[in-house]
C-alpha cells in the first residue's frame, strides 16, 4: 500500500508543512501512531495520550526510518529531511488519512459489529459459524483472537486503533474475505477508532454496568454504543442493506431504536420481539428452545447452555437473516457449534465434581453464569472470582453481593490487579459480600490466584460445580510491576494432575 504524501496532505486543508518542504516527491509507504512499529516510508501521527505522548518519540522515529510525521505541537528540533505537517489535532486527522491511505477497505466487505457488555465474543463466533457454513470467507475481530480466514493475527485491544484497524481489514480484502465480524467496544466508538468503517449489520446484546471508570456515567456509556447504530444510517454509507438487531429484553432498547435509522429485527424471551425464543430448556450439557419469527419456528438442540447463550444465538440468528441465510444452514451451523474459549468452558480433569471457567468480569456476566449454574448444579457452587484494577471500582462491592448469594463458598481472589493494591481490591468485593451474607455461606479471601483455585479443588465435593470466573481466555495476569504468565484452565489441570 503507497499514497503520495501530497494526497494525505489534500485531506487536511489547514496543515502547515515544516522541515523538508519536499512533498511533492515523497511517498509514504505505510502509517504508524506507535514508534516500535515504524518502517522505512512510514508516516509516523503522533498522539498525545494520558501515558505518552508521540512527539517525545519523533527522533527515534526519523532513525527507524520514518519519512514524515504529523504534529499537533511546536517541535524545537526537526532532523534534517524529515517532513512536519502539523495540524489542529493529530487524533482528528488521522481519523480522516488511515481509511484513504487503505482504500475504506470496509466499503468491499459486509461488516457486521456487535456492541454490548456482555455476549459479544460468543455471538461473533456463533455468526462466524453460520457464514462458515453458508459457503462464506469470514474474518473476526474481537478479544480473544483476529482472524483472516484461517490466520490467527495477534490482539491487544477489543477493537483496535484506527490505523491497525484499516490495515487489517485492507489485509482482509487482500486474502477475499467476505465477511468481517467484529467487536465493537464502547471505548472504540467513544474515541472514533471505527472511524472509516462502513458497517452493515449492527447488534446490541446488552447493556449493564461496565466501564464507568472510562465513561464516568452509564448514560455517557449507552451514547457510546448507541454510536454503531447510528453509523448505520449515515448519509455518507455506500452499500445497501442495512439493518440493526436489538434485544428487546434490555431497557435500553427502546433508547437505541428511536436512534436507529435503518431497518431493525428484534430479539426476546420475556418481551415480544420478531424473533421470539419458547420453551427454553437449560441443562448442564446444552440448551434446547424454540425460535418462533415469521419463517415459521426453528427447533434447537445446542451444545452450548445457560440463557445468556440463549440471546446470543437469536442475536445471530437475526444478523443471519438480515443477511439472507436460509433457515436449515442457520441451524445446522448452531446445533454443531462447540463452544468458545473461556466462554462457560468446562475442564474436565475427570474428577468428580465440575469445574468452569468463564469471562465474566461484570455483575450482569458473573450472575448470569451463576443462575445457569444454580439451574444445572446437584450440589454446593463454589465461586472464585476477583475485581481488575484501575478499573470501575463502584462494581466490586456489587460482584460480592452477587457471588455471595448464587454461592455457597466465595473465594475473592486477584483478577488483573495491575498498579493498584490486591488487598484493597478484595476488601471492597468484601463489602459486598458482607452485605448478603446468610447462616451457612462461607468466604475467604485469598490474593494469590492460583492459591485460591487450588482452595476451591481441595474443598469440592462429589457433584459440586466450581465458578473460575474473571478471565475466561486470557493466559496472562497484570502485576504492578510485570505480567506473568496465568491461564485459569491450565491452572487448574496441572492441580488437578498434583492432587492425584
Amino acid at each position: 500500500m503507497k499514497k503520495k504524501l501530497q494526497e494525505l496532505i489534500d485531506l487536511l486543508p489547514n496543515a502547515i508543512i515544516e522541515g523538508n518542504k519536499k512533498v511533492a516527491e515523497t511517498v509514504i509507504t505505510d502509517l504508524a501512531q506507535d514508534s516500535r512499529k515504524i518502517t522505512p516510508g512510514t508516516l509516523f501521527v503522533c498522539l498525545s495520550g494520558a501515558k505518552t505522548d508521540g512527539h517525545d518519540y519523533i527522533v527515534q522515529a526519523y532513525h527507524q526510518g520514518a519519512v514524515a510525521v504529523l504534529v499537533e505541537k511546536d517541535i524545537d528540533i526537526i532532523p534534517q529531511g524529515l517532513i512536519v505537517i502539523k495540524v489542529a489535532n493529530t487524533r482528528d486527522a488521522m481519523i480522516k488519512i488511515a481509511p484513504y491511505f487503505f482504500e475504506y477497505p470496509s466499503c468491499k466487505l459486509r461488516m457486521i459489529g456487535v456492541t454490548g457488555t456482555n455476549g459479544k465474543t460468543t455471538t461473533t463466533y456463533l455468526i462466524r459459524s453460520i457464514l462458515q457454513q453458508a459457503g462464506f470467507h469470514v474474518g473476526i475481530i474481537g478479544t480473544i483472537q483476529n482472524s483472516v480466514g484461517d490466520k490467527i493475527v495477534p490482539t491487544q485491544n477489543t477493537t483496535p486503533d484506527v490505523i491497525d484497524l484499516q490495515r487489517l481489514l485492507a489485509e482482509m480484502v487482500e486474502a477475499n474475505i467476505d465477511y468481517v465480524v467484529m467487536e465493537v467496544s464502547s471505548h472504540a466508538l467513544a474515541l472514533n477508532r471505527v472511524a472509516g468503517c462502513e458497517f452493515d449489520v449492527g447488534i446490541f446484546t446488552n447493556m449493564t454496568r461496565d466501564h464507568l471508570d472510562f465513561h464516568v456515567t452509564f448514560e455517557r456509556y449507552l451514547e457510546a454504543k448507541t454510536r454503531l447504530f447510528q453509523l448505520l444510517s449515515s448519509k455518507d454509507n455506500q452499500k445497501e442493506g442495512k439493518a440493526a438487531i436489538i434485544n428487546t429484553d434490555d431497557k435500553a432498547a427502546a433508547f437505541i431504536l428511536e436512534r436507529t435509522g435503518c431497518n431493525t429485527i428484534t430479539y426476546g424471551i420475556e418481551n415480544d420481539a420478531d424473533l421470539q425464543a419458547n420453551n427454553t430448556n437449560i441443562q448442564a450439557k446444552g440448551a434446547a428452545f424454540d425460535i418462533v419469527g415469521s419463517f415459521g419456528i426453528i427447533p434447537l438442540q445446542l451444545k452450548i447452555t445457560g440463557l445468556f447463550n440463549v440471546y446470543n444465538v437469536l442475536s445471530a440468528v437475526g444478523a443471519a437473516l438480515a443477511e439472507g441465510i436460509d433457515v436449515p444452514t442457520i441451524k445446522t451451523a448452531l446445533e454443531t457449534f462447540q463452544s468458545v474459549s473461556g466462554r462457560f468452558e468446562l475442564v474436565d480433569g475427570e474428577q468428580p465434581f465440575s469445574i468452569i471457567v468463564d469471562y465474566a468480569h461484570t455483575p450482569d456476566g458473573l450472575e448470569n453464569i451463576l443462575k445457569t449454574a444454580q439451574q444445572i448444579a446437584k450440589n454446593r457452587i463454589i465461586v472464585v472470582f476477583g475485581c481488575g484494577g484501575d478499573r470501575d471500582r463502584t462494581k466490586r462491592p456489587i460482584m460480592g453481593n452477587i457471588a455471595v448469594q448464587y454461592g455457597n463458598i466465595v473465594i475473592a481472589t486477584s483478577d488483573n490487579p495491575r498498579t493498584e493494591d490486591p488487598e484493597s481490591i478484595l476488601s471492597e468485593i468484601e463489602i459486598g459480600i458482607q452485605e448478603s451474607l446468610t447462616s451457612g455461606k462461607i468466604y475467604e479471601k485469598i490474593v494469590d490466584r492460583r492459591q485460591a483455585i487450588e482452595r476451591a479443588l481441595s474443598v469440592a465435593e462429589t457433584d459440586d460445580i466450581i465458578i473460575i470466573a474473571g478471565k475466561g481466555h486470557e493466559n496472562y495476569q497484570i502485576l504492578k510491576d510485570r505480567t506473568i504468565p496465568f491461564d485459569d484452565k491450565e491452572v487448574v489441570k496441572a492441580i488437578i494432575k498434583e492432587m492425584k
